[in-house]
């Protein structure tokens, strides 16, 4: 739908066959919120929009298997905390950043189930309910804290919630100890019984948010159409140009800027669809997944980045690995599998390898945060609009602890004071955090798993 003139809904699509372009916010849109009544003086309303009319953006990024936490928990409360080895690639963004210590998940704790700390923690970690130990078809965990933001705000957007990851998640039966891989696939839950597993493939991401694909095709006929493929924006060259005409210079170059953002990702999926470097025949690896680790994870943010700007959907979850992960990282030294090395008994040069990739993972999310903060959105930037939780469901991966978690909260879109350390009394369910971050939705929930209540001292001044 293409609406002339000078004001443009919110709503408004570049549609060509097979290709559904939503638009980032325009200054030409600015009328049209105002005609919808978000005012100043409305903090947060019902719908997940801020103060200025911007809409509020929730996204959880895991990381597997902990971390080590003495390189990763400051000494210092408040403000003046020093940023540690692993959070040090985040220091540039100290006033856009929370790190909350003492947060807890009890329920993904054996509570007499015995092994089985690495499913738990990944099912348990935005559901705060301890999962049926099974590996048939009976599963049972709880709703997760994201899905209870989509549903809520599933009227707003295009798309309730997307789910994204970067290792592959076809794997099924037992995967931990008894438990089935639908706890270690998976971080979002619609249902009880409802795992929503992540799509591990950028293609099939751009695919969704911006044109047709018939998922039910192999990956060999896929690939041999996308040979014939012509870009997206190829498909909506005559409407992109009539709504050019009718925008001012400065939505001209937003929108200018936006497409080629979009043909870049295109680019970039494309080339990793043809880069088989260091693959034989026999590997299977699905269509368009980089080779490099670094790539692979830039390309999935690239792709939520776009989802939020053009407000196609406003609660992302990824997971940057699965819990029990073997991914190697030969690019930074570590050519040992990631879980194995977090089982290091006091091993100093298994330690430094796993806190290696523990850096390597924040330095690839401060990039996130970086593009974010760089990503114009109404009267900001998509960082001051959205709440970006970091963390992982285990803290010692030695011990399979669960408590006294990495916890951190980055961006604007809580309306808290930031740049600080919050220590929180030891065993605090990190539910109570999730609840909070519903608040600020707009979302009035009595209950996220084992929640006792709101955190505190977030907005102290």
């Amino acid at each position: 739908m293409i609406v002339t003139g000078r004001h443009l809904p919110r709503r408004t699509f570049l549609k060509g066959m097979g290709a559904a372009i939503a638009l980032p916010v325009l200054d030409a849109m600015t009328p049209a919120f105002a005609a919808r009544g978000f005012a100043a003086s409305s903090a947060i309303t019902a719908s997940g929009y801020g103060a200025t009319g911007s809409p509020l953006r929730l996204a959880f990024m895991y990381v597997p298997n902990g971390v080590t936490m003495a390189d990763w928990t400051p000494v210092a409360e408040g403000e003046q905390f020093a940023f540690t080895r692993i959070l040090k690639p985040l220091e540039p963004f100290r006033e856009q950043t929370l790190v909350l210590s003492g947060l807890a998940h009890k329920n993904g704790a054996a509570l007499g189930d015995g092994p089985g700390d690495h499913a738990r923690a990944a099912a348990s970690y935005l559901t705060g309910v301890h999962p049926r130990k099974t590996a048939g078809g009976d599963i049972q965990n709880g709703i997760s804290v994201d899905q209870i933001a989509a549903q809520h705000l599933a009227r707003q957007t295009r798309f309730p919630s997307l789910e994204l990851g970067c290792d592959d998640s076809r794997t099924v039966g037992n995967c931990d100890s008894g438990y089935s891989c639908a706890y270690t696939n998976s971080l979002a839950w619609r249902g009880p019984a409802t795992p929503m597993p992540p799509e591990t493939n950028p293609r099939l991401v751009f695919e969704r948010l911006f044109g047709d694909i018939d998922t039910s095709l192999s990956p060999e006929t896929r690939a041999r159409r996308l040979l014939h493929r012509r870009s997206i924006l190829d498909l909506v060259t005559e409407r992109t140009a009539r709504l050019m005409s009718d925008l001012g210079p400065s939505d001209r170059r937003k929108l200018d800027e936006y497409l080629s953002s979009i043909r870049e990702i295109e680019v970039r999926i494309a080339r990793a669809e043809q880069d088989l470097t260091g693959l034989t025949p026999a590997i299977d690896r699905p269509t368009g997944v980089p080779v490099e680790y670094a790539d692979y994870v830039n390309l999935m943010t690239d792709l939520q980045i776009v989802a939020f700007q053009t407000d196609s959907t406003r609660v992302i979850t990824m997971m940057m690995g699965r819990e029990g992960s073997l991914r190697t990282y030969p690019e930074i030294g570590v050519p040992d599998p990631h879980h194995p090395l977090t089982h290091h008994r006091g091993n100093p040069e298994w330690i430094e390898k796993v806190t290696k990739v523990n850096t390597m993972h924040m330095d690839l999310f401060a990039g996130f945060v970086k593009k974010l903060a760089a990503t114009p959105d109404g009267d900001g930037t998509l960082l001051d609009h959205s709440m970006l939780v970091y963390g992982s469901g285990l803290s010692d991966g030695n011990r399979h602890a669960h408590d006294d978690l990495p916890v951190l909260v980055v961006g604007g879109g809580g309306g808290w004071r930031l740049g600080r350390h919050v220590a929180y009394p030891k065993g605090t369910p990190m539910t109570n955090l999730y609840l909070t971050l519903l608040d600020r939705m707009g979302v009035q929930a009595e209950q996220v798993g084992d929640s006792t209540g709101r955190v505190e001292h977030l907005a102290d001044v």
